[in-house]
């Protein structure tokens, strides 16, 4: 069982800025994932050309088992509101999670993240400019698996920058995938370096890459932790695709 977590960047290449179909397929087929979280996803966007991301994904892998999620509507880093479930099948331009799978799902459950109340200083990658931004909501996208080696739950969220926001945002995330059948998984983007999602949560590191920035990987802001009784690890890559400014993070899990 392939588990994979991909920080997409709205399907755009560092090497030129464009959004090319052809490049997202050919980063799904180096992760060659069974399971695959994805984050910064656009549902309609004019700069991804108004494509469903998630959906291309689930073409490329040959998938009929997929979800988008939005965490917002509108344009992120412009004008935009917090998404609410009443969103999922609209046509407005939206961002957010997916989660894409080769086996059935059985069930999906969604929990809503809300973003920090201030303004946070981050600073722009490759650069030492220092900016000042308004957080976005977030959100967690979970489904429970149908896999070969029984029910598993896989989860995919993309939390704040925020220090403190986050962590808070994932003790929330995880307490609600307790309620949901285990053994669990959950693949994303923390934006925190361990050992933090450990400590935070008790859950299991299934996954130690440095996966941030591409070009020079320094962090491990992508991850995969694991709760309840999961088959070992057998393999971790952190590939670098042909999009993006995170590289890929996939875990194979074997008995």
């Amino acid at each position: 069982m392939r588990l994979a977590t991909f920080n997409l960047l709205n399907g755009t290449s560092l090497h030129d800025g464009q959004v090319d179909r052809a490049r997202l397929e050919e980063s799904v087929a180096l992760l060659r994932p069974d399971v695959l979280g994805l984050q910064e996803v656009d549902r309609g966007q004019p700069r991804s050309h108004g494509e469903d991301l998630t959906a291309q994904v689930a073409e490329s892998l040959g998938s009929a088992h997929f979800r988008f999620v939005p965490a917002l509507i509108g344009t992120p880093g412009g004008s935009w509101r917090a998404a609410t479930d009443e969103d999922d099948t609209t046509t407005e331009p939206s961002y957010g999670v997916g989660l894409v799978s080769r086996w059935p799902v059985m069930r999906w459950h969604v929990t809503r993240l809300p973003a920090a109340p201030i303004r946070s200083p981050i600073m722009l990658p490759g650069t030492r400019q220092l900016i000042w931004l308004q957080d976005e909501p977030r959100v967690g996208l979970a489904a429970v698996v149908e896999t070969p080696l029984g029910p598993v739950t896989v989860a995919t969220t993309h939390l704040s920058f925020v220090p403190g926001w986050n962590a808070r945002q994932l003790r929330m995330l995880t307490r609600e995938l307790r309620r949901l059948p285990g053994p669990r998984v959950l693949l994303g983007d923390l934006n925190m370096p361990p050992p933090f999602p450990r400590a935070l949560t008790g859950w299991q590191v299934l996954a130690r890459t440095r996966t941030y920035p591409a070009w020079e990987p320094k962090l491990q802001l992508d991850h995969a932790l694991g709760s309840g009784v999961l088959p070992r690890v057998v393999s971790v890559e952190a590939p670098r695709l042909p999009v993006s400014d995170h590289l890929g993070l996939v875990v194979e899990l074997d008995r």
